[in-house]
C-alpha cells in the first residue's frame, strides 16, 4: 500500500487521527469508574461485572495485530472510517444496554473496530509528516493516546457522579463525528491489494492473545491456578502462541508478518515499552482503590488526582516532541524518563495513612513528565528502520505490546496487594498480643485495652489497615525497580541516524 509523500503537513487530517486515538483509549479507562454504578443497575456480581471491561479488552487485543493485513486488504480510509462508524454505534448501544449480557456483547464488538483506531493513526501521522518532523507528529499522538487514558478517570467520575453511567458511552458521540467528518473529507484514497485470508493463522492468533488476555485479566479473581478455567486458558493461550509462532515462521503468507521483531530496534522498543507499560499503568489502576480504600478519598477527589498528571504528561509531550528530541539522544530521553517513572513509583511508595492531595498527586506529575520522555522517543527508535509499506502491521504489533504490558502491570498488582496483605496481616497479627507494651500504649487514650472486646476489634481493624498499606507500598516499589530495570535494554538499540538527527535539528 502507497501513501502520498508528506511535502505539506495537512492539519485537518493531524487533527482527524488525533480525535480518533482519543475516541479509543479514553474509552478504555472512562467505564472503569462507572463500572460499581454499571453492576448496580444490572444487579450484577463483581466477577460478572468486570466482563464489561475484559470483553473490550480481549477483542482489541486479538484484532489489533491484523491492521496491516485488513489495511492491505480494504484500504487505509475504508477501514478506519468503518472503525469510527462501528466503534460509535457499539458505544450508543452500549448506553442503551438493558441487561449485563447485551452490553458485554456490545462491548466485544467496539473492542473489535476500536482496535484499529490506534494502529491507523500513527501510520497515517507518519506518512503525514516528513521523517526528520517524526519527534513532532509522535508529540501529537501521544498527546492523544497517552494523556487521555490518564483523565479518563476524572472525566468518568464526574459524568457518573453527575449525571448518569450511560454518559461514559455517549460522550464519544461528538469526538467521533468530529474525526468522522475531518477524514471523511481530507484523507485520500488508497491502493488496495489481493491478500488471500490466512485463517489458520488468523485462528491460532486468537487463541494465543485471547486466551493470555483472559488470564490477565481473570486470574486473580478466580485465584490463578486453582481454577480450572484458569488452567485450559493457560495451555490453550501456550499452544495458540506456539502453534502460531511456527506457522508463521513455515507460511509466506502469515495474517501477522513476525519477520518486523529481526529489526533490533523495533524488538528492543517493545520489549521496553512493555515494561514502561507495566510499571505506568500498574500504579494507575490501584491508585484510585488505594486512596478510597485506605485514605477515605471520594470518587470525585481521586479522580482529580490524576489532572496534574495529564497536565505533565501534555507539557512533555509537546517538548520532548517539538524541542527535545532533536537535540538529545532518543535512548538518553527515553532513559531519563523510564528514570522519572522510576521516581514516581518510588514517592508513592514512601506515603502513609496521613499523605495530603499534593503529596499523592505530585508523584504523577513526575510520571507524566516522564511519560512525554519515553513515549516520543521509543516512537522514533521502533520505526526507525520500518519501511511505509509495513508501517500499518508494525504499528499494530507496537500497540498490542504496550496493552499487553498494561494488561500485565495491572494483572501483577493486583495480585501483589492481594497476597501482601494476606502475609502482611499474619506478620503483624504475631506481634500484636493482650501483653505488648505497645498495644497497650495504643488504646489507652481510647480507653480501651488489647483484652477487651472493642480493644480487640480496633486492633483488628488497624492490623488490617497497616497489613493493606504495606502491601500498596511495597507494590509501588516494585514497579519502581521495574522501570529502573528495563533502562539498560534502551542502550542496545541503535541510535537514529546521523543524517536524519542533522535534518531534524536543522528544522
Amino acid at each position: 500500500m502507497t501513501a502520498p509523500a508528506a511535502s505539506r503537513i495537512n492539519p485537518v487530517i493531524v487533527v482527524a487521527v488525533v480525535l480518533s486515538a482519543i475516541l479509543e483509549v479514553l474509552d478504555s479507562t472512562i467505564v472503569n469508574v462507572a463500572l460499581p454504578h454499571i453492576q448496580a443497575a444490572f444487579g450484577a456480581t463483581t466477577d460478572q461485572a468486570t466482563w464489561i471491561l475484559t470483553s473490550y479488552i480481549v477483542s482489541a487485543v486479538v484484532v489489533m495485530p491484523l491492521t496491516g493485513f485488513v489495511a492491505r486488504r480494504v484500504g487505509r480510509r475504508r477501514l478506519i472510517l468503518t472503525a469510527i462508524i462501528g466503534f460509535t454505534t457499539m458505544s450508543v448501544l452500549c448506553g442503551l444496554s438493558w441487561s449485563l449480557e447485551t452490553i458485554v456483547i456490545f462491548r466485544l464488538a467496539q473492542g473489535m473496530f476500536g482496535a484499529f483506531l490506534i494502529p491507523l493513526s500513527q501510520s497515517i501521522l507518519f506518512d503525514a509528516f516528513p521523517r526528520e518532523k517524526r519527534g513532532q507528529a509522535m508529540a501529537v499522538f501521544g498527546l492523544g493516546v497517552v494523556v487521555a487514558p490518564v483523565l479518563g478517570p476524572t472525566v468518568g467520575a464526574i459524568l457518573t457522579e453527575y449525571f448518569s453511567w450511560r454518559m461514559v458511552f455517549f460522550v464519544n458521540l461528538p469526538v467521533a463525528a468530529m474525526a468522522l467528518l475531518l477524514l471523511a473529507g481530507e484523507l485520500p484514497e488508497d491502493e488496495t491489494e489481493e491478500v488471500r485470508i490466512d485463517w489458520a493463522g488468523l485462528a491460532l492468533l486468537a487463541i494465543g492473545i485471547g486466551c493470555l488476555q483472559f488470564v490477565l485479566d481473570q486470574g486473580e479473581t478466580k485465584d490463578w491456578l486453582s481454577s480450572h478455567a484458569i488452567q485450559l486458558a493457560v495451555i490453550a493461550s501456550v499452544l495458540g502462541a506456539l502453534g502460531f509462532l511456527y506457522h508463521a515462521l513455515t507460511s509466506r503468507n502469515s495474517v501477522v508478518d513476525l519477520r518486523l521483531f529481526a529489526d533490533r530496534n523495533f524488538a528492543l522498543c517493545n520489549l521496553v515499552i512493555a515494561g514502561f507499560a507495566i510499571s505506568l499503568f500498574g500504579g494507575i489502576a490501584i491508585l484510585p482503590t488505594f486512596v478510597q480504600n485506605l485514605l477515605d478519598y471520594p470518587v470525585i477527589e481521586s479522580g482529580h488526582l490524576f489532572i496534574p498528571r495529564g497536565i505533565a504528561a501534555g507539557i512533555s509531550m509537546v517538548a520532548t516532541g517539538a524541542i527535545l528530541v532533536s537535540r538529545f539522544d532518543p535512548r538518553v530521553l527515553a532513559g531519563v524518563g523510564m528514570l522519572l517513572t522510576a521516581i514516581s513509583n518510588f514517592m508513592l511508595g514512601a506515603l502513609n495513612l496521613n499523605a495530603g492531595f499534593w503529596q499523592l498527586a505530585w508523584p504523577g506529575a513526575v510520571s507524566g513528565l516522564g511519560m512525554g520522555l519515553v513515549f516520543v522517543p521509543m516512537s522514533i527508535l521502533a520505526f526507525e528502520s520500518i519501511s511505509k509499506s509495513r508501517q500499518d502491521e508494525a504499528s499494530g504489533l507496537f500497540n498490542v505490546t504496550r496493552q499487553l504490558g498494561s494488561s500485565v502491570g495491572i494483572s501483577l498488582v493486583g495480585t501483589w496487594v492481594v497476597r501482601g496483605m494476606q502475609t502482611n496481616t499474619a506478620v503483624l497479627s504475631q506481634n500484636v498480643t493482650p501483653y505488648n507494651p505497645a498495644a497497650q500504649a495504643y488504646l489507652a487514650p481510647l480507653g480501651l485495652t488489647p483484652d477487651s472486646a472493642q480493644g480487640a476489634a480496633f486492633l483488628g481493624q488497624e492490623i488490617s489497615r497497616q497489613a493493606e498499606l504495606i502491601s500498596y507500598l511495597t507494590v509501588f516499589n516494585n514497579l519502581g525497580l521495574l522501570a529502573l530495570a528495563t533502562i539498560p535494554l534502551l542502550f542496545f538499540c541503535k541510535a537514529p541516524k546521523a543524517e536524519t538527527q542533522a535534518q531534524v535539528h536543522a528544522h
